[in-house]
Order: structure tokens, then C-alpha cells, then sequence
């Protein structure tokens, strides 16, 4: 298979500074604090303690009582699974691939997404497509072509890179993941050191996979395993020159290619894992006459958004976040002690028929019964909030050994997410921060919030679990162990990493190309035409300028030069715009408050156009690398959208 495109083609990736991520505090020592409980008899036990696990189960069986039903294994049956063949067509289609079993398709359609694979995502393709192959044959129907011809195709081998060149580009991208031994990735207390995880986003995570189980099967690291003592390790993340992406940073469309390429990325590295998953698809089921509960995410935001167009949650669970974060979050037990099952049915009621319109008050509610509202919302939804397509893969990560390479896995479903479950989610883990955060009051410590929230996620009655078979205390463990991680590392997952970004740029160059190949008797000229007729940096010029064109509103518009330098950062213009538009005695646009002080407009620079779509900067964006990596981009200064509760 001749392909195989890396971050490193970027010349972004160019390590800046380490920086850890934040986290509301230092989780590691609360984990492993005796947490002083009543009744004595549960006094300092540690992680996992009695108490948490009883809390499981107890929620297990809330969830089952509470919701009507009395089975939750993996015998039931309100969604299925795909008939044979029918789950490869499905993931061919996520992907962006279906044009590769379609008969009417021209080798340039499918070339441009392939084009950007490494060698393991390919393979991934190729394993989907011969499965969906011998489904066709048992049913007697011709299979589609084999991507190998695709990619011998003469179109092809124009879009490509040069085989030896691009290995050797993958070589070198990988080299800061080959170089570690797997001695160094060993816990770090076993070494008497504060424990880290270094977290590289500039190689596909696939191939860090393949590093690492090559390195694994060497003779003198099979006696390394990673033993789990309970505590979480600092994230690290090298910072890149072209700064971090976050997922509210880039345009709908750019975001579509983002999900394609996540989707082949996380199916390589469950083939590599050898994690076996099954995606399911929700049956009908009757939607309940309600405005509130048991109303998909979908629904309530249409409702929503009618009133508050920039709302991107649920507007019923902003106001119930917000009267927890004021009222709960020092509420000894909150989430854990549950409240009055008689208040909490009447206090739904009174909600379905008054929180619209506005009659609704929260003061005479109970901070114990709001959480319990708070966890019924999230598990009447009609589907799972982590979907009913992903919710098994989610609970799969428990299975996988590596810390960073859950933390891969959870980073590419995050990505999968639909946008109305991907910001509810976060607005939820955000909340159960805060409780963390405040443990020395609540008693709640982070293992105690995972272990009560993880059966309100990962246990639905449209998608069969696993979850509650087997050894209790190993299921307990290991599901609120990929909540903790949700909990923890949040701000990481929702994050999108530099290959991808990477190879979004590069689909976004073929695809402007990809009518310039059609005769290969020009294909030379039409490239030195498509190369010179492309801005591209004067490297004759140290310092290039650039025009900046600024729309922040009704409020400044026009256009500003900007001098670059190889220091030169997102945030040096932005200072430069302010002063020269924003705080000038002239022409000030800052507005009065009460007490005196002036706030001006939160602004912000874009990229736009040339390999992306839009992609709001990181301010720690190195503007000459931003420069030299897409020339045709232009720059803008505009105002940020004001999303509800900061996504």
C-alpha cells in the first residue's frame, strides 16, 4: 500500500515548550488521601473504598427500578446490531469512503480522503472493505474494487507523494515515539519520580500503537508491565508551533473531515488492540409527551434555540448545572446520597409544566434532589449521550492497558461525537469537576464522583451492556475508570491533535487539485501553473508582512499590516489591534461599565481559506509557521461566538 502521509509533512509540529494540562487541581493526592467517612467503620479506606463500590451498584439499581425496567445485561434487545455486511457499508459511509463500493465512482473521488492515510489507517480501510467483500459474495453479489487498483490508478500516482520520500517523512515523525524506550513509559513512581505521561499528538495514534507493540514484544521489556496503583499521572503535552486546536475552533465542514479520519483512526486502533466492537443502532421507541425528559438532545435544542439562537445545551440543563454549581457543590455526599423519590417525582412534574415559562423556582429545591434529577436527565435521554453507535467502544476502553493509549481512544471518540452530545457532555464534565474540586466539603473526591456517574452513562436500555455481569468489583473499577479519565483530562479530549489537523490541511489541498489530473499528458504544466500561481512566503524575505482584514462587528472593519518575525505570535497582533483600533484616544470602542472600568470586545484571529476552511488561532500560534504552512490562507480578526457556558 503506498501511502503514508504524517504530521511531519506540516512544518508545524515543531516542539515549542511542555506544558502540562490543566486540571482543576492536583487529582493524585485526593485519590490517595484517607477521607474521613461515617459510619468509623469505613474510616480510611482507600481507593477503590467499600463505599464507592456500594454507591455502584446502589445506582445500578436506582437506574433500574426508576426507569421501569428490571433487566440492564446484554440480553436486551431495544437496539441491534447490523445485519452482516451492513456494519462495513455503515463505517464505509462515516468515513467519507462509500464512494469506494459504489460502481458509478471515479477513482479521483476516492483518492483525495486516501490519499492522506498512513500505511495503518489504510490497512484499516482495506480490512473494512474485505469484510464488506465477503458479505457480497455469500450473497452472491459482484464485490467492489480493491482499493490496491485505486491506488495504482495514473490519478492516483499524481495526488500520492513519492513512496520512499513519504516513508521516510513518516520515519522521522515517528522518531520522537521510537526513540523512548519502554523502560521510560514505565510508571514513573516505580522510579521514585512524581508520575508524568508524555502525550504526543503529532504521529497518528495508530502508529504509535505499532511502536509500541513492537517495542513490547523486544526481550528485555517483556518484564515491564504497567501496575495500576489508582492515581493519575500529570498529562504533558508538547505544544506545537501552530498552537492547539480545539474542537469549537474549527468550521462545520473542516469538523466532517475531522470525524472521517478520527472514525479510521480509532477502527486501526481497536484492529491493533484487538478490541472488538460492535456498533449498534437504536430501535423506534415512543417518544413520552414531554418537553423535558425523555426528549432527544436534537429536539430540546430546536426548542431551545428558537428563544436563545447561540445556545449549544439544553437550556433546562444549564439552569439545573447552574443551581447545583451554586447549591451543591459543597453539599456533603452530592451525587452519592440520594434524594426523596416522592419530591423528586413531583418536582419533575412541576418542571415539565412551568420551566418554559419561567414560572419555575429553584429556591425551595434540594441540592440532593436536583443531582438526582441531574443523573435521571442524562439516562432518560431516548439514546445514550455517549450514542448508541459508541457507547460499547466507550466502555471498551476500559479493556486497554496503556493509559496514554485510552487516553487515545477516548480523544478520537470524543471527536465522534455529535455536536449536540459532544457539548453536553462537556457541560456535565465540567460540573463534576467543580464537585472534585470542592472534595474537602462534599466528601466527594474524584474516584467517588466516577464511580456514582459511570452507571448513568454507560448503562442505557437501548444498547445491550456487559457492564453489570461477571465480577462486580473488576466491572465497577473498570467503568468508573474511563470516567475518571472523561473527568480528569477533559480539556486534552476535547482537544483535536496535529496529525489530524495535518491531514486535513493535506485533504484540503487535493481536493482544490483534484480536477487539475485528469489528463496526465499535462499533468506537468498544470502543476507548475497550480505551484506558481499560489502565494508563497518570499523566502528571500526574513520578515514578511501580512494584510490582517478585521470585522468585529458593527464596530471596527477595514484592514491592518502586520510585520512577521519568527517570534511573532497570534497574540502580538491582536495586542497590535487593540491598540491600534480598540484603546486609541481617537477612535476607542471599548464600552463603560457601571464601576468605571472599560470592557472591550472579545476578539480573536482566524485563518481562512488556502487548506482550511476557518480555524480560530490558538493565541500562542507562531504566526510564521502558520505562515509558511498555508500561504493562501487569509487572516481575520473577528469577534468570538458567544457559546453558552464557554464551548
Amino acid at each position: 500500500m503506498r501511502l503514508m502521509l504524517l504530521s511531519s509533512v506540516d512544518p508545524s509540529p515543531t516542539e515549542m515548550s511542555v506544558e502540562p494540562w490543566a486540571s482543576p487541581q492536583d487529582q493524585a493526592a485526593a485519590e490517595l488521601a484517607h477521607t474521613t467517612r461515617t459510619p468509623p467503620s469505613e474510616d480510611q479506606e482507600q481507593h477503590p473504598d467499600k463505599l464507592c463500590l456500594d454507591s455502584f451498584w446502589s445506582e445500578v439499581e436506582t437506574i433500574r427500578q426508576g426507569s421501569g425496567y428490571t433487566d440492564l445485561d446484554c440480553t436486551r434487545r431495544d437496539s441491534r446490531q447490523s445485519e452482516e455486511g451492513e456494519q462495513e457499508e455503515q463505517w464505509l459511509a462515516d468515513a467519507g469512503l462509500s464512494n469506494l463500493i459504489s460502481e458509478d465512482s471515479e477513482d479521483v473521488d476516492n483518492v483525495v480522503l486516501l490519499s492522506t492515510l498512513t500505511r495503518t489507517q489504510a490497512a484499516a480501510v482495506q480490512r473494512r472493505l474485505d469484510s464488506y467483500t465477503l458479505s457480497l459474495r455469500k450473497r452472491n453479489k459482484p464485490p467492489p474494487r480493491d482499493v490496491r487498483d485505486i491506488f495504482n490508478s495514473p490519478i492516483t500516482q499524481t495526488l500520492l507523494p513519492d513512496s520512499q520520500h513519504s516513508e521516510d517523512l513518516a520515519k522521522d515523525s515517528m522518531a520522537s515515539v521510537a526513540k523512548t524506550p519502554l523502560s521510560a513509559m514505565a510508571p514513573e513512581h516505580q522510579r521514585g519520580a512524581p508520575k508524568e505521561e508524555f502525550f504526543i499528538t503529532d504521529v497518528a495514534y495508530c502508529e504509535q500503537a505499532v511502536i509500541l507493540l513492537k517495542q513490547a514484544k523486544l526481550p528485555q521489556n517483556n518484564a515491564l508491565c504497567r501496575k495500576e496503583d489508582g492515581t493519575l499521572p500529570r498529562v504533558i503535552c508538547p505544544k506545537c508551533r501552530l498552537g492547539v486546536t480545539r474542537i469549537q475552533d474549527l468550521s462545520h465542514s473542516d469538523m466532517k473531515k475531522v470525524r472521517q479520519l478520527a472514525l479510521i483512526d480509532m477502527t486501526a486502533l481497536c484492529d491493533l488492540l484487538e478490541l472488538e466492537v460492535k456498533r449498534h443502532k437504536t430501535g423506534k421507541r415512543k417518544i413520552p409527551e414531554s418537553t423535558l425528559f425523555g426528549v432527544p438532545l436534537g429536539s430540546l435544542l430546536e426548542t431551545d434555540q428558537k428563544t436563545k439562537p447561540s445556545t449549544s445545551i439544553p437550556l433546562f440543563l444549564q439552569a439545573l448545572l447552574s443551581f447545583l454549581e451554586k447549591k451543591g457543590v459543597d453539599s456533603e455526599g452530592i451525587l452519592r446520597v440520594p434524594g426523596s423519590q416522592s419530591r423528586i417525582k413531583l418536582l419533575q412534574q412541576h418542571l415539565e409544566t412551568t420551566f418554559y415559562s419561567g414560572h419555575f423556582s429553584w429556591d425551595e429545591v434540594s441540592p440532593n434532589d436536583a443531582a438526582a434529577l441531574l443523573k435521571k436527565f442524562i439516562r432518560e435521554l431516548p439514546a445514550p449521550l455517549l450514542t448508541a453507535e459508541y457507547l460499547n467502544t466507550f466502555s471498551a476502553v476500559r479493556d486497554i492497558t496503556e493509559l496514554k493509549q485510552k487516553l487515545h481512544m477516548l480523544n478520537l471518540l470524543i471527536l465522534l461525537l455529535p455536536e449536540p452530545n459532544r457539548n453536553t457532555l462537556k457541560a456535565l464534565l465540567e460540573f463534576l469537576s467543580k464537585v472534585v474540586s470542592r472534595e474537602k466539603r462534599n466528601r466527594m473526591n474524584l474516584w467517588a464522583v466516577a464511580t456514582i456517574m459511570a452507571p448513568n452513562l454507560f448503562l442505557h436500555k437501548a444498547v445491550p451492556s456487559r457492564l453489570t455481569e461477571g465480577a462486580e468489583k473488576g466491572h465497577a473499577e473498570k467503568a468508573a475508570d474511563v470516567m475518571r479519565l472523561l473527568i480528569r483530562y477533559q480539556d486534552l479530549l476535547w482537544t483535536i491533535p496535529n496529525f489530524l489537523m495535518s491531514q486535513v490541511r493535506k485533504l484540503n489541498e487535493n481536493s482544490n487539485r483534484r480536477y487539475q489530473f485528469y489528463d496526465r499528458r499535462i499533468k506537468n504544466l498544470l502543476r507548475k501553473i497550480s505551484t506558481d500561481s499560489r502565494e508563497k512566503p518570499d523566502k528571500n524575505s526574513l520578515e514578511p508582512r501580512r494584510t490582517v482584514k478585521i470585522q468585529v462587528g458593527d464596530l471596527v472593519s477595514g484592514t491592518m499590516e502586520f510585520q512577521l518575525n519568527i517570534n511573532s505570535r497570534a497574540s502580538d497582533l491582536l495586542a497590535q489591534f487593540h491598540r491600534q483600533f480598540l484603546r486609541s484616544p481617537d477612535n476607542g470602542k471599548g464600552k463603560m461599565r457601571r464601576n468605571g472600568s472599560v470592557v472591550y470586545p472579545d476578539c480573536a484571529l482566524y485563518e481562512v481559506g488556502g487548506n482550511i476552511g476557518e480555524h480560530c488561532l490558538d493565541p500562542d500560534t507562531h504566526l510564521l509557521d502558520l505562515y509558511n504552512s498555508n500561504p493562501a490562507g487569509e487572516w481575520f480578526i473577528k469577534m468570538k461566538p458567544n457559546g453558552s457556558r464557554g464551548l
